[in-house]
């Protein structure tokens, strides 16, 4: 158990330390801007720098913009996220204030293509671990939660705001930039990680009760236990029915690695969920 959580505090550690590389090495200076809060930061620095001739980091702001944030995901999402979300944002300010700000390049659409992938796969990789870079992963899963209306609404928004001012604040190319980042980011993200807010899992398994019992016990799931057999050796088994976030989705793979490793598990993305689906304050009813 200790290993497992090292190698994920280690992975986590090394998405920030990506998050940092493609804002340090690439974007800054080039003057594109990242996704989320840390886009957010990066713009923030920026005005500070040009308009108010005040230096204030990057990495700084972003961890103050952070604050208020994990306090709200404590409560609201899960202690357990916001505890490896605060070490991914943690570790991105730290290596945001050593790692030189320098130009690898002065081709601006180099820049914006490296960073939005180097940064698209530190997010990525964060996400696959159950953690996140904290903001606006935050927010929009707290809002989508009370709204009940799409996770991805929410980044378009804030992204959308960040866009219109780098290209009123800037060049209007900077906007353009911007916006070829943020495409190039969410397309990494998406190869390495769902960004869909609620995806179904399919549990093909000899042991339908305990893994039932071992989920329950770390998520507040409804579960469909349906008979199935196999085609090939005629068995007997039981497929698990599930509807989760892609928050727990980490979770779930080490439940299934620990009760059954030979289970069948497909993941699958959904679009939409109809009837009851737990929202925040509500508990699942006893059968």
């Amino acid at each position: 158990m200790f290993f497992m959580e090292a190698k994920r505090i280690a992975i986590v550690i090394v998405g920030s330390l990506l998050v940092a590389v493609s804002l340090n090495f690439f974007l800054i200076n080039a003057n594109v801007y990242a996704s989320g809060f840390t886009g957010a930061a990066q713009l923030a620095s920026s005005v500070f720098k040009d308009f108010l001739n005040l230096k204030v980091t990057t990495g700084t702001l972003l961890f103050l913009f952070n604050i208020p944030v994990f306090v709200l995901g404590w409560f609201k999402v899960g202690k357990g996220f916001t505890i490896y979300s605060a070490i991914s944002v943690v570790f991105a300010t730290i290596f945001l204030e050593i790692l030189p700000v320098v130009s690898l390049t002065d081709d601006i659409i180099l820049n914006a293509v490296a960073g939005g992938v180097i940064g698209g796969a530190g997010v990525g990789i964060s996400l696959k671990l159950g953690a996140s870079t904290g903001g606006m992963d935050i927010i929009a899963m707290i809002l989508s939660r009370l709204q009940d209306k799409p996770i991805g609404m929410y980044f378009l928004i804030l992204n959308g705001i960040i866009i219109a001012l780098a290209g009123i604040l800037y060049e209007p190319e900077n906007a353009l930039y911007t916006m070829l980042t943020l495409y190039i980011t969410t397309l990494v993200i998406d190869a390495i990680h769902t960004r869909h807010e609620k995806v179904t899992a399919m549990i093909i398994t000899h042991k339908a009760e305990e893994l039932q019992n071992a989920i329950h016990q770390k998520m507040v799931r409804g579960i469909t236990i349906l008979p199935a057999k196999g085609a090939y050796r005629k068995e007997d088994k039981n497929m698990l029915y599930l509807v989760i976030t892609r928050y727990e989705l980490y979770d779930l793979e080490q439940i299934i690695t620990d009760v059954d490793p030979e289970a069948f598990t497909n993941i699958v993305q959904t679009a939409g969920v109809f009837g009851f689906f737990r929202k925040e304050g509500e508990q699942i009813k006893a059968d």
